[in-house]
């Protein structure tokens, strides 16, 4: 499945001054790592976005989001987020804003 190329160029414009940015292609989209942490993804027209375990509950709770789940089980810390709940800067904007929180706080995968 491609991803949705506006989508990804509102997040470059979102994280433009955000230092340490780097995009990989991953997840059938791509996704943007920010100090070598994944960050936020696009998948199709969906966000998948790294907002942390106490956010994700919370966060599922409001219409468009959901748990994101591989091979059948939850991941945690990941949320999907669908078109409709990002349609505006501010909610767009929101989910960004959660994303980066989380990165400050988030673990880097071990580098193989």
């Amino acid at each position: 499945m491609a991803y949705d190329e506006k989508l990804a160029n509102r997040i470059r414009v979102a994280l433009e001054d955000v230092p340490n940015v780097e995009e990989k292609k991953m997840f059938r989209g791509i996704t943007f790592m920010v100090n070598d942490k994944m960050c936020i993804s696009v998948s199709g027209d969906r966000l998948m976005c790294r907002i942390g375990a106490e956010k994700q509950a919370a966060a599922v709770e409001q219409p468009g989001c959901s748990e994101m789940i591989m091979r059948g089980k939850v991941m945690k810390d990941f949320v999907f987020v669908s078109p409709d709940a990002f349609k505006s800067k501010k909610d767009f904007d929101h989910w960004i804003k959660l994303c980066l929180d989380f990165n400050r706080l988030a673990k880097s995968s071990k580098k193989k």
